[in-house]
This record gives C-alpha cells, structure tokens and sequence, in this order.
C-alpha cells in the first residue's frame, strides 16, 4: 500500500484502484478508513480511485498531535497527497463527513480542483441545520419494510434526545436502500474501520466558520455533483439540495431507492451518473 509524508512528518496511506485519469476519493465516518469505500461500486472501470486513509485510520499512521485530527487540519494532507501524486489539479470525490473536509480543501485551494463530486454529503462545514422533523419524515418513506417499526422507535428517542449506547446499530437499516446481507456485512466492519478519538476531535470547537466557507464555495466556478440518495437518512435530499444551491455551478442529482451508500445500492446507476460527471 503506497505511503507519502504529511507536513507534520505523519506517514499517510492511500490505496489505488482501477487505471485512467486519477480521481482523489476522501472518506467519511468521520474518520473511518477508506476500505468502506470499495472500489465504488466500479467506478474503477472509468477512473484511477485514488483513496486516502486519513491520519489515524486505516494504514495510516497516528500522529504525535492528535489535535491534528480536526478536519481544518486535515486540508494539509490532502495537499500534501495532491503534491505527492504531482497533480497541479484534481478531480476530487468526498463521501459523506469526507464532504466538509472537500468544502474547506475547496476554499483554502480552488485553484488545485478540476471537479468535485459530493456524495450524500454531510452539512457540516457550511452550517446548514438538518431538523429531526425532516429526519423522521425521510425515515417514514420506509414504513413498509419489516424493520422499520423497531427501528423507528429508537429513532424517536434519538430525536427526543435518549440515545443509548446501542442507538447506532438499531437505526443502521436507515442508511441503507436495502437491508439485506451485504448492507449488513458492510455495517457490521464500520467499528473496526473507525478511529473513535480521531471522530470526536474532527468537528472540535474552531473546525469550521460556515460564513466562510460558504462566501469562497459561492466563487467556486468549477463544476460540482451533489449526489443524494432518495431514502438517505444521514443526508436527506432536501438538506442536500440546499448545499447545491451553495455553488455556482453545481448539479444535484438524486439517485432513487438509495440510503447513504449508493453504489452498494444500485452500482450501475451510482457508476453511471458519477463517470458521466467526471468524463
């Protein structure tokens, strides 16, 4: 697995897959190791993936200052993958908390970005509020499935603030357009792939000045993808589309019947709508 230096001296991890035009693929958790990521679905068969283990997770070294884990700092290691692969400019991709760390990559560096892909993306970083009203009415479009009525229950005494330790797991049908053996196999390797502290330094107090962010995404001219899933309960499409109208030049497209990881959903349709977008 290829390794480059951060800034900091930090050994940093990245895996490749596919041949082609490179496309850097930053992930979400936040800070869980790429691996969850896959080969997207096949978007390999169009792009060279270019996917990168944040310090801390994956094969990628910890750090002497965890402080470092914020996801202001992050925008360091990019560059710094950026420079290493001798790429003055990248198309860039960023799956879920790995989209607030694109947006403050995009303000710092908009000169080193060709084309953003943000994929059921968190709101973070742009201070958009996503409501527990809109939350239950996303989750509500799944009423019909055998699980949904335990499954809401808990969502409700996570929205009326009683979340247990056991919260995550029991709501884990949300994120998924089907809940079936290969959602779960995929859910179940989440807690390995995670770095807990890393999480909870990622979003710290001074991470991120929405106004900001928003003033230098509104002079981005490059050509941006938002990706929603119909169902995603983490990104619903509403909180999504207004993160789209953030840009200058920005396409939201909505991907039917699928949660929070598309191209585990329908990988012909994730594959298609993305490599149309990119090429």
């Amino acid at each position: 697995m290829p390794t480059f230096s951060a800034h900091d001296g930090t050994q940093l991890a990245y895996r490749v897959f596919g041949d082609g035009p490179p496309l850097i693929c930053l992930p979400g958790g936040p800070m869980q190791a790429s691996a969850y990521l896959g080969d997207l679905g096949g978007l390999s068969a169009h792009r060279q993936l270019v996917m990168l283990d944040l310090r801390g997770t994956g094969r990628s070294a910890i750090p002497e200052d965890t402080a470092s884990y914020r996801c202001d700092h992050l925008v360091d290691d990019v560059d710094a993958l950026r420079e290493h692969l001798g790429l003055e400019r990248m198309d860039l991709l960023a799956h879920s908390a790995g989209a607030n760390l694109a947006a403050l990559y995009v303000g710092r560096h908009p000169e080193h970005v060709s084309k953003l892909a943000l994929i059921t993306p968190s709101v973070m970083a742009v201070g958009l509020a996503i409501t527990a009203g809109l939350r239950r009415e996303t989750a509500q479009l799944r009423q019909d499935e055998r699980w949904f009525p335990a499954a809401f229950a808990v969502l409700e005494a996570i929205t009326s603030g009683k979340a247990t330790d056991d919260s995550r797991q029991a709501i884990a049908p949300f994120f998924y357009g089907r809940w079936d053996a290969r959602a779960q196999a995929h859910q179940a390797a989440e807690d390995g792939q995670k770095n807990k502290e890393a999480a909870t330094a990622f979003g710290a107090e001074g991470a991120f000045d929405p106004d900001a962010t928003r003033a230098a995404l509104a002079l981005f001219g490059a050509p941006v993808l938002l990706l929603a899933g119909e169902v995603d309960l983490n990104s619903p499409p509403r909180a999504t589309a207004a993160f789209t109208e953030l840009f200058l030049n920005a396409e939201l497209v909505l991907q039917s019947g699928a949660g929070h990881f598309p191209w585990l959903d329908d990988p012909d349709r994730f594959v298609a709508t993305t490599a149309a977008f990119l090429r």
